[in-house]
This record gives structure tokens, sequence and C-alpha cells, in this order.
């Protein structure tokens, strides 16, 4: 499910919220006794998620807080296949349909993917387009069966999210006094106030029907490049209902970036370039997403002494911050 490379580089004592190197040996321990054959690497990938490969097999085994949260991932990813969405992958159960448990964690096991020797991103158009087509395909077959999962999934609320993410960032000013400057922190306030005013206004283009399951995590980790070259849609935490526009939205914030904010650009994109007539959809392009959520999180996370994590902070504010700037006005000129 992961590239092996940046598994190994995540290889370190980093699943400390649940304990040290006693726990990781007490849950070895406990999969080595589930499992058939002899384990010959146990390796953390991030929390609760590990690379584990036995005499028989290789697997991904990933953890949930409950067994309902573990049990909507099969079910979801089932659902996917079955309807014909191939490119992502299975749960397995190779110690029988008994969960996984140890300290009221549930563990799934999802079948390892070999990964192609380069990992994708978004640095180039033909794998923006294919992660765009990707995401178009995941739309199509989801929008054929979301009413069956309106029950267990949440709706989408990106206003509400982005209005949440921007009153916490104001509310810590004095904080991110220490790292920006005045007129940095006002131009921020100012796209997302501008952003947020205008979503607002145009509120029921985020809530309008028809819907598709959304997957809520597009960044570029969450595609997956097998070892034949085909492109695999991964890690469905965060799946809710929605129009797929919210999708989009985060799409087009994730690629902005790699094409140096240019809104002629963009439009290169067919499924980008149709919306570029909707006023609530260039609003919301407009808004810090990405700025707003990496500062939130050192905040919440407490990781300001992390030298070099805030340093990559900074980076994503300030290297392209002109750009914006740029970006912005030219959106404010084409809508005011």
């Amino acid at each position: 499910m992961v590239c092996l490379d940046t598994m190994m580089k995540a290889v370190n004592s980093t699943i400390k919220k649940r304990g040290d190197d006693v726990y990781f040996n007490r849950l070895l321990t406990y999969f080595q006794n589930q499992f058939k054959g002899k384990i010959k690497k146990f390796s953390p990938i991030r929390q609760y998620v590990f690379y584990v490969e036995t005499t028989k097999s290789r697997l991904i085994i990933k953890g949930y807080p409950s067994f309902n949260r573990l049990r909507l991932q099969e079910t979801f990813t089932s659902t996917l296949l079955s309807e014909g969405f191939h490119d992502t992958y299975s749960f397995i159960h190779p110690t029988g349909n008994e969960p996984l448990m140890l300290d009221n964690m549930y563990y799934g096991c999802i079948e390892y993917i070999e990964p192609h020797k380069k990992n994708f991103s978004f640095h180039s158009q033909r794998e923006r387009r294919e992660g765009l087509d990707l995401l178009r395909e995941f739309h199509y077959v989801t929008e054929a069966f979301e009413k069956r999962y309106r029950t267990l999934l949440p709706k989408a609320q990106l206003l509400k999210k982005w209005q949440e993410r921007a009153q916490f960032f104001e509310k810590n000013h004095t904080f991110l006094h220490y790292f920006l400057k005045n007129e940095v922190l006002e131009e921020l306030r100012n796209w997302s106030n501008w952003s947020i005013d205008g979503m607002e206004k145009n509120s029921g283009y985020f809530v309008d029907e028809p819907y598709v399951i959304l997957h809520g995590d597009v960044a570029h980790h969450n595609f997956l490049r097998d070892s034949s070259g085909g492109l695999k849609l991964i890690d469905f935490d965060l799946i809710s209902i929605g129009p797929e526009c919210v999708d989009i939205i985060q799409y087009v914030n994730r690629i902005l970036p790699s094409l140096d904010w240019s809104l002629k650009d963009l439009q290169k994109y067919d499924q980008i370039k149709k919306r570029m007539k909707d006023r609530a959809f260039l609003f919301s392009l407009a808004y810090p997403a990405d700025i707003f959520r990496e500062w939130n999180r050192i905040i919440k996370d407490k990781m300001h002494t992390n030298t070099a994590h805030t340093q990559q902070v900074l980076d994503l504010t300030l290297k392209q911050f002109h750009l914006r700037q740029k970006f912005y006005t030219k959106l404010r000129k084409y809508l005011d």
C-alpha cells in the first residue's frame, strides 16, 4: 500500500503515543501469535500502520479505534471493487474472520501492493492529469452506490471546516507573530475572508446533489503507482458524502503550487476548466487551506520546537507568497 522508500524513512520510534519499544514488542509478539507464517520483518510506517513480511506473504496492518471503523473500511473497499473500481487495495483475513485487537485498537490487514520505483507526485502535467482522471473514475463509480452509505458516512462540510480552520488560525495570531510578519498575516487574512465570504454567498454549490462518495484527502501520497505502472487510490479514512466539487477543490489546492499558481495553466485540465465559470468554485481557490492546515497542526500538536518541521511550514507559506498574491489579484478582478 505504501512505497517502501517512504516506509523505510519512517521506520523509527514514531509510535510513541501508545508507548515505546515495550508496546512495539508486545504488538509484534501478538501478531506473531496470530499469523501462521513466521514474521521476517515488522516495520512501523506511521502511528498504528505497519508493514509486515512473513514467510508466506507481505501485507499492511492498520489500526482503527473501533471495530465499526474497521468494518466500514472493509465494507467500503469491498463495495468499490465489486462495483467496478479496481484501482485500489482490498482487505484480507489471514487469521480468519476474528478481528485482531490489542489494547482497544482493532487491526485490519490490507494487501501489499508492490510500488513502482518512482513515486507518484503532482510535479508533472501527465501525473496531475492521471490523478484527476482516477479521481473522476472513483466519483463515477461511487455515485452509483452512495445512497447505500448515507446512514454510515457524514456529509461533507467544506465551508464549515474552512471557517473553523480560519478561526483557529486567527485565534492564535499572537503565537504566529513569532514566525510571520504582520503584513503576511494580514494578507492571509484577506485571502481567507474574501474566499469564505464568496463561498457563503454561493453555499449551495458545496451541498447540492448529485452526490458521490468523496475521498476527502487527495494528497499525492494517497495515489500509489504500482510496479506495473498502474495508479491506485488508497486510504479512505476521511470519506464522506457530497458533490464531487469538494474533492476537486481540494485537488486543485494540492496542485496549484506545482503550477506556480497559474490560473491559465489550471485551465488546461478539462475537469477543472468546466468549473471556472462557477463563482463558488473560483472563490474557494483563494482560500489558503494548506497554510492554515499546517500552522494549525503545529499549534495543536505543540510542534513549534521542531525546527525542521517549522521551517518546512515557513517555506510553504513564504516561497510562493508573491505568486499567490498575483493569483488572488487575478481572481478578484475576474469576480468583482
